[in-house]
C-alpha cells in the first residue's frame, strides 16, 4: 500500500472519551480514498459511491499523527475500488499500527449532466498493470 496522505488528532476531533470520533476518521479516509481515485483515474470527476465494511480496530488519542495508506484493489468501466488503511504514527519509535479499514467505491461523473461517466481507457491500462504488477510481487 502507498501512503496517501498524514493527519494529526487534534482535541477537536475527540469524542467525551478522550477518542477519535469515528465520523471524523471516516471523513479522512473518504478524502484519502478520493484523492488516491483522481490520482489514478487522472480526472478530478471522481466522487463517493460506496464506503464498505468500516472497521475501527484501535482507538486513536490526541496528538496521535494518523497516516493513510491506499491501494487500487479493482477497476470498472466507471468506478474504482480503492482499499484503505489508517494507520497510527509512534513519533518515538517509528512503528505503525492499524487502527481502521475499508473499501471505498469512487465513480467518474459527468459534472454537467450528473451521470456516470467512463474512466478513460489509459488511466485503465495503467490501473489494471498497477493491480497485476503488484499481485504478481505478492506471490513470490
Amino acid at each position: 500500500m502507498e501512503l496517501i496522505t498524514r493527519e494529526l488528532c487534534l482535541r477537536k476531533d475527540l469524542g467525551i472519551h478522550g477518542n477519535l470520533f469515528g465520523g471524523v476518521m471516516m471523513s479522512w479516509l473518504d478524502k484519502a480514498g478520493v484523492i488516491e481515485a483522481t490520482r489514478l483515474c487522472q480526472s478530478n470527476s471522481m466522487v463517493t459511491a460506496e464506503m464498505e465494511g468500516v472497521k475501527f480496530l484501535k482507538k486513536v488519542r490526541e496528538n496521535t499523527q494518523v497516516w493513510i495508506y491506499g491501494e487500487a484493489e479493482s477497476i470498472g468501466k466507471t468506478s474504482i475500488v480503492i482499499k484503505l488503511e489508517a494507520r497510527k504514527y509512534n513519533v518515538y519509535t517509528g512503528e505503525e499500527k492499524l487502527v481502521c479499514k475499508t473499501r471505498a467505491i469512487f465513480v467518474r461523473i459527468d459534472r454537467e449532466e450528473g451521470g456516470k461517466r467512463p474512466i478513460g481507457t489509459g488511466a485503465k491500462t495503467d490501473i489494471n498493470k498497477l493491480i497485476k504488477d503488484r499481485d504478481e510481487q505478492k506471490q513470490d
